[in-house]
């Protein structure tokens, strides 16, 4: 095995490649006992507790202030005691330590890659990445897309921001180290869709990276061209950045648009190699590459670790990362995991169904948790649906309204079938959500498109309570 596991961090052999017949990267790793490969997990794992515990004040100051600290790590199981990291911790520690905060492990000089959050919601987050975890980046990336069947004969159109934006930019390095002919396209620049139809019509990538519901677009776009987009040839189209990939109606439509295989991955940018939570080729949910990053998923309220079956929430933990490491990282992310064996070999636990929601995108209607995964899982599956819905809840009164506005094909542009249609698209939600939502129909193409990260959900019901609020005297 061309990596010397030895040291921390692990030295790999950055002119390895495995023969291109080779089901596995690293068939050591990838398909031993789970229990020896938590041995090496835990050793790992110390090195990287011991080196924030050195550099890092943020992590010493928490850790003391739970009682932990290296000395304490002696099994896998001790992790559970390490207080976990929130987001707004990370913001807060920049904030007083700018730019990088007070996690950052590495001299600043020593940093190489600088991304972060967009800060649309709030103050952006910097991230730090020296050379080496770059480089380490790419490695467990290469892999990992090896399991998904990439191949160095592969070429790659990457159609996604190339920015802060660290998906992208993470795909770009995997691809590169996996010696596949990486096509770096991007998105975001009007018109730029189409232009990237016509160069896949002409140079013929046999792979795609971005969002679902970017592909989507990109299909649409393609067939008012009059191109087919199965023609482009995609053998392997894989996504990050939303849960699309990992919803079966829409993995379904994925496949049958393009005649490629579709293959969810992605966990959190603060997480890079971000590739981690990724499914094989035989897509049976995303395995959880423990060796590199280890995932447990665990309690929303109490983040205790959760047994196989049980719903949670992700929690990171860096294995490989001297710049600025994630150590209990909360993903706000939901999934469940199971442990069962998976046809292609590997013996990672899984995350079956993938990354189905988040904790914050949940929403509350008359008492019926509502996700909107399980709203475009439902619409996709019906014939007759255009491609594009939204969710508006509003407050009347007394009483949530629960409106969804979804698209109908052209197919289904006669009133009569419209009237049909919308009854089964209202049966089938009330039967998966649990609440009766009213569908209004608009026509295909009325909703818009995204580049990037779909949002389907308007919840007005705030603006209905400080109406309230402000009208009283």
């Amino acid at each position: 095995m061309s990596v010397d596991l030895t040291v921390w961090p692990p030295r790999y052999d950055r002119a390895y490649r495995p023969d291109p017949a080779a089901e596995y990267w690293f068939p050591e790793l990838e398909c031993c006992d789970p229990g020896t490969r938590d041995g090496l997990i835990l050793e790992k794992l110390r090195r990287q507790v011991e080196w924030a515990w050195r550099r890092s004040p943020f992590y010493r100051r928490k850790w003391e202030a739970a009682g932990v600290s290296p000395a304490t790590l002696h099994s896998l199981d001790d992790l559970a005691k390490f207080p976990v990291v929130q987001k707004a911790e990370l913001r807060l520690s920049q904030a007083a330590a700018p730019p990088y905060g007070e996690y950052l492990c590495i001299e600043p000089g020593e940093v190489a890659r600088i991304h972060g959050t967009s800060g649309t919601t709030g103050r952006p987050t910097v991230f730090g990445i020296g050379r080496e975890d770059w480089e380490r980046i790419g490695e467990a990336h290469a892999r990992i897309l090896w399991g998904a069947g990439l191949r160095p004969d592969d070429r790659v159109l990457i159609a996604s921001f190339f920015s802060l934006y660290l998906g992208s930019w993470g795909a770009l390095r995997g691809v590169e180290r996996l010696g596949a002919t990486a096509f770096p396209f991007g998105a975001g620049v009007p018109g730029q869709t189409l232009m990237a139809v016509e160069w896949a019509r002409e140079l013929k990538p046999t792979a795609f990276y971005g969002t679902p519901s970017y592909a989507l677009h990109f299909a649409e776009t393609a067939r008012r061209e009059g191109i087919d987009p199965e023609t482009f040839g995609f053998r392997t189209l894989f996504f990050s950045g939303e849960p699309g990939a990992g919803i079966p109606a829409t993995k379904r439509l994925i496949e049958e648009t393009f005649g490629g295989r579709c293959v969810d991955m992605g966990s959190m940018a603060e997480m890079t190699p971000w590739m981690t939570n990724a499914e094989c080729r035989a897509r049976t949910g995303m395995h959880l590459w423990q060796d590199l990053v280890y995932t447990q998923v665990c309690d929303p309220g109490t983040f205790a670790p959760q047994g196989p079956g049980a719903e949670g929430t992700p929690v990171y933990t860096h294995l490989e990362r001297t710049s600025q490491p994630m150590i209990r990282l909360v993903s706000g992310d939901l999934a469940r995991w199971t442990d069962a064996p998976c046809p292609c070999g590997r013996t990672y636990p899984r995350l079956p169904d993938g990354l189905y929601g988040r904790i914050d995108d949940m929403f509350i209607v008359r008492g019926e948790n509502i996700y909107p995964s399980a709203i475009e899982d439902t619409l996709r599956a019906i014939e007759g649906f255009g491609g594009e819905f939204r969710v508006v809840v509003s407050r009347r009164e007394t009483m949530d309204e629960f409106v969804i506005h979804a698209e109908y094909a052209p197919s289904h542009a006669d009133p009569g079938l419209q009237g049909k249609l919308r009854a089964t698209m209202t049966e089938r939600l009330r039967a998966r959500l649990g609440v009766h939502p009213v569908v209004e129909l608009v026509a295909a193409g009325a909703l818009p498109r995204t580049e990037f990260k779909a949002r389907r959900v308007v919840d007005d019901r705030d603006l209905y309570r400080r109406s309230l609020h402000g009208a009283r005297p």
